[in-house]
């Protein structure tokens, strides 16, 4: 069991310039995993087309949501509990008014940084899912992490995207860091990638970036998420896809040891305890 009290407490963001790269999807999945792996984590809606918000079955719904967490720093009744184990921050702002209050509030796009360190000692993780477009909603999220994730099709327009518009965001926000809200660097997942020379060509591409002098501070995973359709079938499903796929056979990885290589890359800290779970989950399927 990992030991929880050893654990330092960390804020990522899941971003992008481009909508429908699978943010969502890797928000809740990622969030599933490591509140399995017995971690206290909180998920945050930032979206405003809130899908994050439904992903789960919801077991304890809240009186407020990410309205409140924003304008009032209200975090007794904004946070809901799920059926996968994390916590949620519902999107309740419908009607995108979050967007035009942040712009006119001077301290809008920090609130979020500053409401999160009340919740320091509560969780070790919390994920923020993003909208993917340029904007408030995406700066607060942004400039509350520590660090960021990006998922990146590896596809021609996707791939100029992520480099065009990342380094956009970067240059925009890093001036925030006189408000204190220093940006934090950026770990790219090649997403939905299938078995086809472009999409090696691209996936090399992209990790190539790594060594561009102006994207200073962003890194490409080694572990790339496969373009099955285990990720869809779990999400309608509604149950995390390292639950849904444990095993697989052939060349690709299944949806458990995937996910679980993403945690570790990410959360290097971690690397014991997955280890360990790949190790039982390796031993129960060659007993099976």
């Amino acid at each position: 069991m990992t030991n929880l009290k050893a654990l330092p407490f960390y804020i990522a963001t899941i971003c992008s310039s481009k909508g429908g790269v699978g943010k969502t999807t890797l928000t809740a999945n990622l969030g599933a995993l490591l509140s399995d792996m017995g971690l206290r984590i909180l998920i945050i809606d930032a979206d405003k087309q809130p899908s994050l918000s439904s992903y789960y079955p919801i077991t304890e719904r809240s009186i407020d949501g990410f309205t409140s967490l924003i304008k009032e720093h209200n975090i007794e009744t904004s946070i809901s509990k799920t059926s996968v184990g994390c916590d949620l921050v519902i999107n309740d702002d419908l009607d995108d008014a979050l967007s035009n209050w942040i712009i006119h509030t001077p301290d809008g796009r920090v609130r979020l940084k500053h409401v999160l360190k009340l919740l320091k000692n509560r969780y070790d993780i919390i994920l923020i899912d993003t909208q993917g477009a340029i904007g408030p909603l995406q700066d607060i999220g942004v400039l509350a992490a520590d660090f960021l994730i990006s998922p990146i099709i590896p596809e021609t327009i996707s791939a100029k995207e992520f480099a065009r518009g990342t380094m956009a965001m970067f240059n925009r926000l890093r001036p925030m860091a006189n408000l204190g809200a220093p940006l934090g660097n950026l770990c790219g997942i090649i997403y939905k990638k299938d078995r086809t020379a472009i999409a090696d060509l691209i996936s090399q591409e992209l990790k190539s970036l790594e060594h561009n002098p102006s994207l200073d501070g962003i890194r490409i995973i080694e572990t790339a998420v496969p373009a099955l359709s285990a990720y869809t079938k779990a999400a309608l499903e509604q149950v995390p896809v390292h639950q849904f796929e444990r095993t697989r056979s052939g060349p690709t990885d299944s949806a458990w040891e995937t996910m679980h290589e993403i945690a570790r890359e990410l959360f290097p800290h971690l690397s014991g305890a997955i280890d360990k779970r790949l190790t039982e989950n390796a031993g129960g399927r060659n007993n099976g």
